[in-house]
């Protein structure tokens, strides 16, 4: 009886403790049940290419993206890619990487984010000091702002090399997925089809680059908005479309009042999913 009441007991300390310790995040599977970090980079290190998707602003996100790169970087060979870096900036970042330039942003037409020091840089320079390929993935600006302007239209005519920053033309294009319907209600009467397909184009975009770059036997690493990989669509679509037997591992990122269950409306978003305090300070 002595035993069955210090159960109970224990139970009962088991939501004041959590309450108590104030955790800035929690991790959980699809289905919505808990999961350790540990347990998520074994089962990552074992794909060949994971998409991260973040919250931007999000610290947390950048500080296990860091850490997640270091530990696969232990037991796997790696490629790290960056939906923050456009495809035309790889000749001046391959530069950076083997020490021709002393600063990145030393040639005048890299563009970096405004957040780049704080949240991405020391991932860039984990990777020169180890010399791990780092990719530009994305589209360049003005060709997804051109396409959002008159659709995929505007891409028509577009020269040799302009072509090839993006993805092949034509490319595969479904707007009837879940996530570009969802732009569309979220973006209510400011959303329309030519959005969707500027959405379209990066994601295109970033999966051929994932591909371009990706070698048998490695792990790509891919940073991007969590939005481009959400719910197995955006990026991850595309991939599919090109190479369906590649094993793929995907992480999205929400925020919560509450880190004690995931809620439903989260579930399902990727195969790992980082919960972060609502009240979670921002990087920018």
């Amino acid at each position: 009886m002595y035993k069955y009441w210090l159960l109970l007991f224990l139970m009962s300390m088991v939501p004041q403790a959590y309450s108590q310790n104030k955790p800035a995040y929690q991790i959980f599977n699809a289905k919505g049940k808990r999961i350790s970090y540990g347990k998520m980079k074994k089962k990552l290190a074992s794909k060949d290419i994971v998409l991260f998707g973040e919250i931007h602003n999000n610290p947390i996100d950048h500080w296990l993206q860091l850490e997640l790169l270091q530990d696969l970087f232990q037991v796997r060979k790696t490629i790290l890619g960056f939906e923050m870096f456009e495809a035309d900036n790889q000749e001046p970042l391959d530069r950076y990487l083997k020490g021709e330039l002393e600063q990145i942003d030393a040639d005048s037409t890299m563009r970096l984010w405004g957040n780049y020091h704080t949240d991405y840089a020391p991932l860039v320079e984990f990777a020169k000091m180890h010399h791990i390929p780092v990719i530009a993935t994305n589209v360049p600006a003005q060709y997804a702002k051109n396409v959002y302007r008159y659709g995929f239209k505007a891409l028509e005519g577009l020269d040799e090399k302009a072509l090839s920053y993006i993805a092949p033309q034509p490319m595969p294009f479904d707007p009837d997925l879940k996530t570009y319907q969802d732009i569309l209600e979220m973006m209510a009467h400011h959303g329309t089809p030519e959005l969707v397909m500027a959405q379209a184009l990066r994601d295109a975009t970033m999966a051929h680059f994932i591909l371009k770059y990706y070698q048998p036997g490695t792990l790509f690493l891919h940073m991007n908005g969590t939005y481009h990989s959400e719910y197995y669509e955006g990026i991850l679509w595309y991939l599919r479309q090109s190479q369906p037997t590649l094993q793929y591992g995907t992480i999205a990122t929400t925020d919560q009042p509450s880190l004690k269950k995931l809620l439903e409306e989260n579930k399902g978003k990727a195969d790992f999913i980082i919960c972060v305090d609502e009240n979670m300070a921002k990087t920018h």
